[in-house]
């Protein structure tokens, strides 16, 4: 197994760290594929529109090419609910990472990098919504290369952003993610990360029921202040 240590985000390791995070996105199209077939609207539709078109027109054959082409055409939905989400993290956070990361304290972002290349990767934010009365860090885009995950470079990465959060005050860390990462749950819940509530993130997202978890983990520090 090749060491890896986790660093700070510098400029050079742009590209490689856009490339892990579209690669990882597009990796959940297939499951997310798999999720539209299951739903009841999708199954009534898969079996509807055949029998339509052979009771209209006697053809089995118009019928199951019509059932095939509806069959493969439910991909698109899938790869456009996650080239959106891509698309929208390149215009938002991820445009200029050293800008939006780096131009205050109460944010960063860590690079994972194993003989010189950039395997893992993870953001810190804090969320500014004047109301709250806790100090909340977000954690976004963890990711690991599908080669080097097993290895614990993931969970490395959230203990650096957690200790992070502890030094910089913060209560608690909240993050989303998608209700197919199942290896993701498990490892936020593996950490003490409890689920909140759930969301859409986007239309495409409540269209085809895929919605989007919050786990909360609070800091120790954040439970000793309260109860002092």
């Amino acid at each position: 197994m090749a060491p890896y240590h986790i660093r700070k985000y510098q400029e050079g390791d742009r590209q490689r760290v856009l490339d892990l995070f579209s690669r990882g996105m597009t990796e959940h199209v297939p499951a997310t594929y798999r999720h539209i077939l299951k739903l009841p609207q999708t199954l009534v539709l898969l079996l509807g529109l055949p029998l339509t078109l052979f009771l209209a027109s006697g053809s089995w054959l118009l019928a199951v090419v019509a059932g095939l082409m509806l069959l493969a055409s439910l991909i698109l939905p899938a790869r456009h609910h996650w080239n959106e989400y891509v698309v929208s993290c390149l215009h938002a956070d991820l445009a200029d990472i050293t800008k939006t990361y780096f131009s205050g304290r109460g944010s960063c972002f860590w690079v994972a990098e194993s003989e010189g290349q950039v395997v893992g990767m993870v953001g810190a934010l804090p969320i500014k919504e004047p109301t709250m009365r806790k100090k909340q860090l977000q954690l976004l885009h963890l990711s690991v290369s599908v080669e080097r995950r097993g290895q614990g470079i993931a969970r490395a990465l959230v203990r650096t952003l957690l200790q992070f959060a502890r030094d910089q005050s913060y209560h608690e860390v909240v993050l989303g993610t998608c209700m197919l990462q199942f290896s993701a749950i498990a490892l936020y819940q593996s950490m003490g990360f409890q689920k909140t509530h759930q969301y859409f993130h986007s239309m495409a997202g409540r269209l085809i029921a895929l919605p989007i978890f919050q786990f909360t983990h609070r800091l120790p520090s954040a439970q000793v202040s309260e109860a002092s």
